[in-house]
Formats: C-alpha cells, sequence, structure tokens
C-alpha cells in the first residue's frame, strides 16, 4: 500500500478537480480517483460542449438574419451536422486536457479507476470498466493503477447522471438523454423533449435555430420551474414566438416507438390525453446523484433523496468523509461543486470558511433568450415573510439594446422593503448569464439599494437595465 494521503477525492469532475487543487495549494498530499474523464459531465458532456453547440446555432440564426443588421448574405445558407458536433468535441478535449495540465503542475496523484471506500481511511480502486479520454501525456505521475490506499480524508465528488423514469427509459437511439442529444448522427426534422429546466430548455433553444419542429412537456404549471414566474413566463413567449411548441401541467405516459420515431402520449391535468410524433425524443428530467457502488451503505454513511447529506462544509455524518457536487444535492451546478470544493478543503485545513449559502448560488441557462438569476423569487420572498419592493426594466428601454438588435428582455429586482437588502435578482434577454454576477457579488457584499443606487454604470450597456431596474423598485427609474 502506498504512503497515506491526506486528501483523496473520488470524482475528477469540476468540484473534485478544483477541491484537489486547492488541496494541493494548502499543502495536503492529494490524489483524485476518476474513472473515465478529468472535468467531469459538466466539460466533458454538458456545460461547455453544449454551449460550443449554441455558440453555432447563434451563429445560424445571425447569418439567417443578417438583412435586419443592413448586410447581404447572399447564397444558401446551411449547416454541417458533423463538423458542428466536432467543434464541440473539440472545445471540450481542449479543456480536459487542461485539466490534467493543472492536476500535474500542482502535484496531485490521478488514480484511474472506480473506488469503493472499503472502511473509514481506506479506499479500494478497481480497474474502470471505460477507456480514460486523458491524453497519457499529461496524466500526472503518481499512482495510476487499482489497489488500495489510505487516506485521512475522503470527499466524494462523483457527480449525477440522468434521471430515468421507468416506462420512458433512453434507448441511445430513438429517446435521448443530453449525451446522445450531443452527438447526434443527423439532425432530426422534429423532436419531442421531456422537462422544461436549463437542460431541456437549451437543447430546445438549439435544435429550434437549427430547424427542427420541437415541443416541450412539463409537467408543472411553468417551464424553467426554479425561475421567478414572470421572468419563466416572458421566456415562454420568446420561445413560442419562435416556433416552439411548450405543453405544461402536461406528462408523458408513454412511448410508442417506430422504425425512425416515436409517439408519445401525453396527458394534461384535466386528464385529456393526445398523441405527439417526432424522430426522437429527449428526456430531461433531472438528473440522479451517484451514490451506487461506493461502499456508503456499509459505512453508514446519510443518503436522502438520492444523494448525500452533507452540512455547509461538506461534513457528512461519518467523520472523515465528506461530500461536494451533485452528489451532495442541489442546486446540481458545476459552480457550486466548485465553490463547496474549496470550502471543504479549507474546513479540513482549518481556515474557518464561511458555509456554503445557496442563496447566494447564481443559475444561468443559455438558451435565446438567456436566463439567469441569484436569490429569492418574488414568490419565495413573500412565502418568507418579507415585504417587497420589485423593480423592473424592459431591454426595449436601453439603448445597447436595441443597437444590438436584441430589444427582448426583462431585468427585475427584489428587495426588502424594510432594511434595501437585495433578495433576489432575475434577468431574461441578450447576455445576461455574463451579467448577473454584478447581483451576485453586490449580495455577497450586503449591498443595500443605496449603493446599488449610487453605482455609476457604464452608458451604453445592457447593465443599465440593472440599474434602471433597481431604481424602478424605489420609483426614481430614469428611462420607464
Amino acid at each position: 500500500m502506498a504512503d497515506p494521503y491526506d486528501i483523496l477525492i473520488i470524482g475528477g469532475g469540476p468540484g473534485g478537480y478544483v477541491a484537489a487543487i486547492r488541496a494541493a495549494q494548502l499543502g495536503f498530499k492529494t490524489a483524485v480517483v476518476e474513472r473515465e474523464h478529468l472535468g467531469g459531465i459538466c466539460l466533458n458532456w454538458g456545460c461547455i460542449p453544449t454551449k460550443a453547440l449554441l455558440r453555432s446555432a447563434e451563429i445560424f440564426h445571425y447569418l439567417n438574419h443578417a438583412k435586419d443588421y443592413g448586410l447581404i448574405a447572399d447564397g444558401t445558407i446551411g449547416f454541417d451536422p458533423a463538423a458542428v458536433v466536432k467543434r464541440s468535441r473539440a472545445v471540450s478535449g481542449q479543456l480536459n486536457s487542461g485539466v490534467g495540465f493543472l492536476l500535474k503542475k500542482n502535484k496531485v496523484d490521478v488514480i484511474w479507476g472506480e473506488a469503493t471506500i472499503s472502511k473509514p481511511g481506506e479506499v479500494w480502486v478497481s480497474a474502470s470498466k471505460k477507456t480514460p479520454m486523458q491524453p497519457q501525456a499529461l496524466v500526472p505521475k503518481g499512482v495510476l493503477g487499482a489497489g488500495a490506499y489510505e487516506a485521512k480524508n475522503i470527499i466524494i465528488a462523483t457527480g449525477a447522471r440522468p434521471r430515468v423514469l421507468p416506462g420512458l427509459e433512453p434507448d441511445g437511439r430513438l429517446v435521448w438523454t443530453y449525451f446522445e442529444a450531443m452527438v447526434p448522427d443527423r439532425f432530426p426534422k422534429s423532436l419531442l423533449i421531456m422537462g422544461s429546466g436549463a437542460i431541456g430548455i437549451e437543447f430546445a433553444s438549439f435544435y429550434r435555430t437549427m430547424g427542427a419542429e420541437v415541443t416541450v412537456v412539463e409537467i408543472l404549471p411553468q417551464i424553467l420551474p426554479v425561475e421567478d414566474a414572470e421572468i419563466a413566463a416572458f421566456a415562454r413567449k420568446r420561445f413560442e414566438k419562435q416556433g416552439i411548441t411548450i405543453l405544461t401541467s402536461t406528462k408523458v405516459t408513454g412511448i410508442e416507438k417506430k422504425s425512425d420515431g416515436i409517439v408519445a402520449t401525453l396527458e394534461d391535468a384535466d386528464g385529456a390525453t393526445r398523441t405527439v410524433e417526432a424522430e426522437r425524443m429527449i428526456s430531461a428530467v433531472g438528473v440522479a446523484g451517484n451514490v451506487e457502488n461506493l461502499g456508503l451503505e456499509q459505512l453508514g454513511v446519510a443518503i436522502e433523496r438520492g444523494v448525500i447529506t452533507a452540512d455547509g462544509f461538506g461534513r457528512t455524518n461519518v467523520d472523515g468523509i465528506y461530500a461536494i457536487g451533485d452528489v451532495a444535492g442541489p442546486p446540481m451546478l458545476a459552480h457550486k461543486a466548485e465553490h463547496e470544493g474549496v470550502i471543504c478543503v479549507e474546513a479540513i485545513k482549518g481556515l474557518n470558511p464561511h458555509p456554503l449559502d445557496k442563496t447566494m448560488i447564481p443559475g444561468c441557462t443559455y438558451c435565446n433568450p438567456q436566463v439567469a438569476s441569484v436569490g429569492l423569487t418574488e414568490a419565495k420572498a413573500k412565502e418568507a415573510g418579507f415585504e417587497v419592493k420589485i423593480g423592473r426594466f424592459p431591454f426595449i428601454g436601453n439603448g445597447k439594446a436595441i443597437a444590438l438588435g436584441e430589444p427582448d428582455g426583462l431585468t427585475k429586482t427584489i428587495f426588502d422593503a424594510k432594511t434595501g437588502k437585495l433578495l433576489g435578482a432575475h434577468m431574461v434577454g441578450a447576455e445576461v448569464t455574463e451579467l448577473i454576477q454584478g447581483f451576485v457579488v453586490a449580495m455577497n457584499c450586503e449591498t443595500t439599494e443605496a449603493e446599488l443606487i449610487n453605482s455609476i454604470f457604464p452608458h451604453p450597456t445592457i447593465s443599465e437595465t440593472m440599474h434602471e431596474s433597481v431604481l424602478d423598485a424605489y420609483g426614481r427609474a430614469i428611462h420607464k
């Protein structure tokens, strides 16, 4: 058995590799166990490659609307599906290699294989059934094989996988998860998407822009269920204007598979049924934590609703075992996992970091128009007993948005009427995923409306809608 590690991390995704690098910075002898690809689902099959696909769709959209900008695009405008996918995979490949370089630079050992916690302080790694995607030239030197490894602290960062509904299981050909949706052998002419969270809506936006007839089915009354209702309603109107069919308060009760398509049976809230035909279906009904085959049950690690129970420092109910990222529960976001990883390692070091505050975690959906938010929705703020002041500002009143040809948008801010505390911010429109961080910083700095009102926002920028929204909450909007 090799010398004990101070910290051994199971999973090399965003939470795992970031925790490993921070651990190495703090002087811990550190290793990461990974069975397939450094960077995890986010980098290889989620956040990054989908943004590459959406970028291709965005440019395709602009090419088809060149005349709106006084431009002439002669000839046939089309796309090469294989080339679109190839570019997306190349982007992921580049970043995958980058993670390997960073671990090597920080002298973090990488152990290729599948881990089981055999007992507190010991991890057994067996050979993986999957082929590592990491170029061997960039694999950090150190332990690279199966065997038993001792570790004073074990951090579980195994992520999550697509949730599967009984009777509606993906088959990889006619019924897809996000894996198949990112690498189609051909682009379907029609597509049914089950689920309207971030994954479902992003694929709806991508495939609709590329020309497919898209139907989105959502069991809840609202699409983008975690978002503010007003923002979700605004986004829905824009999606429907683009030709996306949206059916809320509706569920898929069954599918019939044909030779090259499916027929889905749908049922609405009143029990009425209908059928929808499509060449392909994407199941985007959430994800499930990867808690199996880790030895957690034998160790008595608490699991609730399919994820590991952990506190704001990543600590489980078993000493020396921690959990971060998707496997530790929602929100299942890469940036949440990364932040959790840093907090967890710093807590182990005794640096007394602040525990994770989930109210400060921004959420972004990279559809067209984009959606971004942080903090409480209007409904949640009122449920919590706050007397609120609400500010709104539409992009149609913003000079930069109009100049960009992107006047469809809305910025909404929610304040505690008694203290001026910013409780939440919600945005829909062009580039709002880049803008939301301004509100995140403000909330972390415990900013009130006074500081935001007195801040100077550059002109002309879309960020001015943020300022105007705050002004509007206090009856001071200038351009509304």
